[in-house]
């Protein structure tokens, strides 16, 4: 009996050996809690960027004139909605669903009859499928918004849609697809984590297209030298910035796409340190440029930060989130009056703040990600200041180069086609009068310009009577009415 006791050791042993795959393979494999929790934070982490577009509304407004308050509004409301059908109908297709190295080609209209295949570029995601829509769409509104921000005050809400159909239907989703939908890019190991060069680089390079197109605002620039045109209200715009600073816990954490296994808070707590340090550079900036504590460009300095620690937040250590963030801050100043100086209008400094430092965070990765981090999340490798390589810094340029080119490109043509179909900036008239009763028949600020039976006339002043077709409905200096 003993003996065939021990005949049965060798089988049970080849049994186990067996099973053991099995069980590994069942301790990996996602279990519904994973999916639950990953799926409750990307989730969450959607909602906040879907607010970011709340911090856009308030900034724009609070750089806008006030006569120009409810546009922005009509504006920011339009061009959402446009972004959540074109991404739902093509964009996100052209971004992650399976197609060649240059764009994906399959899951139209959110078709995901067989995931694993036509969106293969998303399978590392523990997700459902639905709420990874939802994160990329709203990545895509931050993009479109920062195109019209450049823009204010003076173009047509046709220009608006138009161009915001091709923007989230084709150029965005393009360009995302070259990394985050595993194109061209990311197997040559190109970093961008969360969208310094995907959504920031790429909303400054149509704004610049559609402001070079446009022009500048009636008034911003006499003699050749430019002419401050205030917004009209600073605590609106610093709303917007904490609102925007905000949203981005959810931008960049949330961009892992999962919860379970990966360490979000250190990709947190270097996205805030860089932020910090970025307001830090844009008040000795701004002391150095303008003698003086500018409180828009320390504004514009958190934002230029988050910008630019967006690429390399999982790929760096906390130290060079700081120095990322303070370069970032410190190049905001000069930057805003380099673009005066060439004679682009750009209200809210989209360009420096948006392209410039999302061209700095892009090439940070080049210069500070440590190879352990490329390698835990297996793109590219470590940086020239980190491991005393330049390849990494190398693919990092060549990226850029080739976002800027397709970009830029693709948008100054569809703004051309605008301005020479439909028309693209409205009248002279319509820009002094204010977009909000010429394009929108109301006020943003209605007590502001109507006057209220009862109030004294000297209160509040009447509202502007009806011009004549033809004729200028202002006397007032256009560069600084509100």
């Amino acid at each position: 009996m003993r003996l065939r006791s021990f005949r049965l050791v060798p089988a049970l042993v080849v049994v186990l050996l067996l099973l053991v795959p099995a069980f590994a393979m069942a301790q990996d494999a996602p279990t519904d809690a994973d999916i639950a929790i990953n799926t409750t934070f990307v989730f969450i982490a959607a909602v906040l960027v879907l607010f970011m577009q709340a911090g856009f509304a308030m900034l724009e407004v609070g750089l806008s004139r006030m006569k120009n308050a409810g546009a922005v509004m009509g504006k920011i409301l339009i061009n959402l909605s446009i972004a959540f059908l074109m991404f739902w109908a093509v964009g996100f297709s052209f971004a992650f669903g399976t197609g060649n190295d240059f764009i994906g080609s399959s899951g139209w209209f959110m078709n995901n009859g067989n995931p694993g295949s036509d969106f293969a570029s998303l399978a590392y995601s523990v997700t459902n499928f639905e709420v990874t829509y939802f994160f990329q769409v709203v990545f895509c509104a931050v993009s479109l918004a920062i195109v019209f921000g450049a823009m204010l005050d003076r173009t047509k809400f046709i220009g608006y849609i138009l161009f915001a159909i091709v923007f989230t239907g084709f150029i965005y989703p393009t360009v995302a697809h070259w990394t985050w939908g595993g194109g061209w890019l990311l197997q040559d190991g190109f970093q961008d984590f969360a969208g310094s060069s995907i959504v920031h680089l790429q909303g400054a390079l149509a704004a610049a297209a559609g402001a070079l197109v446009l022009g500048p605002r009636i008034g911003k620039f006499r003699d050749g030298k430019p002419v401050p045109i205030p917004g009209h209200s600073i605590p609106l715009t610093i709303l917007g910035v904490i609102i925007l600073w905000v949203g981005w816990m959810g931008f960049n954490p949330g961009s892992f796409l999962n919860a379970v296994g990966v360490n979000f808070a250190d990709v947190a707590v270097n996205t805030n340190l860089a932020a910090a340090a970025g307001v830090i550079g844009a008040t000795i900036g701004s002391l150095i440029m303008f003698k003086t504590l500018d409180v828009t460009q320390m504004g514009n300095g958190a934002l230029a930060a988050l910008v630019g620690i967006t690429a390399p937040c999982a790929f760096v250590d906390p130290w060079a989130a700081v120095v990322i963030g303070l370069v970032a801050g410190l190049i905001v100043p000069p930057l805003i009056v380099a673009v005066d100086k060439i004679k682009i209008d750009d209200p809210i400094g989209a360009l420096p703040v948006h392209g410039m430092a999302g061209i700095w965070g892009t090439l940070a990765c080049g210069l500070f990600a440590t190879q352990e981090r490329a390698t835990s999340l297996a793109v590219g490798e470590g940086g020239l200041f980190t491991e005393g390589t330049g390849h990494q810094l190398w693919v990092q340029f060549y990226g850029v180069a080739a976002t800027v080119g397709f970009t830029f490109t693709l948008s100054l043509i569809v703004f051309l086609a605008i301005k020479y179909t439909v028309g693209l900036r409205v009248s002279e008239e319509h820009e002094l009068r204010g977009l909000d009763i010429s394009e929108h028949g109301m006020f943003g600020y209605p007590d502001r310009f109507i006057e209220v039976p009862g109030a004294e006339s000297e209160d509040l002043p009447a509202a502007p009577a009806p011009a004549p077709a033809g004729t200028a409905t202002s006397t007032t200096d256009p560069a600084t009415a509100s």
